[in-house]
């Protein structure tokens, strides 16, 4: 097995050209599993470690440029928690420390597994994805992008450069069950953040579906609901209740050797519910 380490992007689209089936590697949190099990015997590796094109994140104006070698543990830190306070959550939740000292937004993103921490968030913050290759650059947004389990539309001799949010006015919620407290698999998760420019409320729902899952429906249901002139809204039982319900119509679960399809519905209705309790209870929030 060949293994590249290049420093600049321009070196990485080479060595992507020379072999279209090299295996990219960022944080290798996903694909040394595989690899240590047996699943995928690369022939070529390309690692991104050295790439500091690709560290590290920005604020661009009223958009939040995070480079595709950005760890989990960067995207914890009060500045970057400031701007994506839901992201920052996400991030918190991922595996051991260890994890989140190499795992890398770029990666969660380019594996494009359902239960993806960061996914939902992106999801409801209605992330664009910056691809680069040889022959240039082009932006596409999260849906473009995933489109089932694992499965992406990056084509060959393509790399993730960069993930980029708007940056909003509003608070955010990030919630995740799993089996256990920690370390865990999202059994089911939620994402819920508030746009007060565009009036609007979004949500996004993770391992209950092929790939995260917008809740609309509850999304335009809750949009309504708020008095945006005075941006607030009593967080009322029946209103949250009304919300769960509204996005675990959303969800498409299935079974199994995780949790039960009801299970995991459960779990979102419970979720998004007292996700939407606590953005209502800080709406007031000064900005």
């Amino acid at each position: 097995m060949s293994i590249t380490i290049p420093r600049t992007l321009a070196e990485v689209y080479a060595a992507l050209d020379d072999d279209a089936e090299a295996q990219i590697l960022a944080g290798g949190t996903d694909f040394m599993v595989e690899v240590n099990f047996g699943h995928r015997r690369p022939t070529a590796v390309v690692a991104l470690g050295a790439v500091r094109e690709l560290h590290g994140w920005r604020r661009d104006g009223d958009t939040l440029v995070i480079g595709a070698g950005c760890t989990y543990r960067e995207m914890q830190e009060p500045a970057f928690a400031a701007l994506a306070p839901a992201l920052a959550v996400a991030a918190r939740t991922v595996g051991s420390p260890q994890i989140r000292n190499v795992g890398t937004i770029g990666g969660n993103v380019a594996t494009g597994s359902p239960a993806g921490d960061t996914l939902p968030v992106l999801a409801a913050l209605d992330a664009t994805i910056t691809l680069g290759s040889s022959r240039g650059v082009r932006h596409v947004t999260l849906p473009e992008f995933i489109v089932g389990p694992k499965r992406t539309t990056r084509v060959a001799g393509e790399v993730i450069v960069d993930v980029r949010v708007p940056v909003l006015d509003g608070p955010q919620e990030y919630l995740k069950i799993g089996t256990r407290n920690a370390m865990v698999i999202a059994v089911a998760d939620v994402a819920l953040v508030v746009d007060r420019a565009g009036r609007t409320l979004r949500c996004a729902l993770g391992s209950v579906g092929p790939t995260v899952l917008r809740a609309t429906e509850a999304e335009a249901w809750a949009s309504e609901q708020i008095d945006w002139s005075s941006e607030s809204i009593a967080a009322a039982d029946a209103l949250c209740a009304e919300f769960g319900r509204l996005a675990a119509a959303s969800a498409r679960p299935i079974d199994d050797h995780r949790s039960t399809a009801d299970y995991r519905r459960r779990g979102v209705e419970v979720l998004a519910s007292r996700a939407f309790r606590r953005v209502l209870a800080r709406m007031g929030d000064s900005r």
